[in-house]
């Protein structure tokens, strides 16, 4: 992929949720328009993001032998049912790429969502999100992206609803240290101790942190590695680990800090070979879809960080 790029005033990313059929009918003759010509990816563009689903963990080693834990994502089926664009009142404009993942049945469907997923040509599925993009970021609808979107070497971030792990002390939920274990404490090892003052204020402050529910709650884990890519089965290769339960679903996107606002910063100051990771020359754009995945090599490794052997003692 040819360094391309070009420069450009910084893209305003809006945050209205709301679309009405003829926007969306719009949003998408534009992206078959532009599918037509040829587009590069730029520092100032925001690609859409994929669902996955989140299949465990387990360990590879790099070039020196060093072992590190990886977590493996599937994409399902994963295609594109919808582009969006949104004028507001102050006349900026939101732009927002609809992706759903894993199939599901016909009669599991309401009607409802049955039009719109055969409005899209697609079949049925179980999960859709979106995407805000930058208006040059639009997919065609129906496309199959695939699992080759990601480059192995950039950072990523993963989405999910974390492990719930029900009602918690203080010191699994808040890492409390607890009471003595030995002399002075009476039954009252791991309590939370005194939670007020005194008469005055003569309440709890709010947001003190006490026994409760732990997990279950959306997460976001930034600036993960992506190690291996498998394109024939779909498979992402993230280094480090990912919350959610296995088999659930999560939304993987390009890291706004290491990878979205870095390339912006440094293509104002003109740092071009800092645009992006080292060793990477280019992103897929719009996207990585399955005819772009079947020229390519169907497993990509990134080379390993390390500049030094760390087995090799130092002189």
């Amino acid at each position: 992929m040819l360094r391309l790029w070009s420069f450009g005033t910084r893209p305003v990313l809006p945050r209205c949720r709301g679309f009405h059929t003829t926007v969306v009918s719009n949003a998408t003759a534009e992206a078959e328009s532009s599918s037509a010509t040829t587009s590069q990816w730029t520092p100032n563009s925001v690609r859409t993001g994929l669902i996955a689903r989140k299949r465990g963990m387990t360990v590879m080693w790099d070039t020196h032998g060093v072992r590190f834990p990886v977590t493996v994502l599937q994409l399902e089926n994963c295609q594109v049912t919808a582009n969006i664009k949104t004028v507001r009142d102050d006349q900026s404009e939101y732009h927002a790429v609809q992706v759903a993942s894993s199939d599901k049945p016909e009669k599991a469907t309401t009607k409802q969502m049955l039009g719109h997923f055969r409005r899209a040509g697609v079949s049925p599925k179980r999960i859709v999100k979106e995407f805000p993009v930058t208006p040059d970021a639009h997919v065609p609808v129906g496309t199959t992206l695939s699992a080759i979107h990601f480059v192995p070497g950039q950072f990523v971030d993963v989405i999910a609803k974390s492990i719930g792990k029900g009602f918690q002390g203080t010191m699994k939920r808040w890492n409390f240290k607890g009471l003595r274990a030995s002399h002075g404490v009476s039954i009252s090892h791991r309590s939370a101790g005194s939670i007020g003052a005194h008469q005055d204020p003569g309440r709890v402050w709010p947001g003190k942190k006490m026994a409760g529910r732990l997990g279950g709650e959306r997460i976001t884990t930034q600036n993960l590695v992506v190690v291996r890519v498998d394109s024939d089965l779909d498979l992402i290769y993230v280094r480090g680990c990912v919350p959610g339960v296995d088999d659930a679903h999560v939304m993987i996107r390009d890291a706004k800090k290491k990878m979205t606002q870095l390339a912006q910063h440094n293509s104002a100051k003109g740092l071009f070979e800092k645009i992006l990771p080292r060793g990477l020359t280019g992103l897929p754009f719009p996207a990585g879809t399955k005819e772009l995945a079947q020229v390519l090599p169907p497993v990509i490794v990134a080379p390993s960080t390390r500049v030094s052997d760390p087995f090799v003692p130092r002189e």
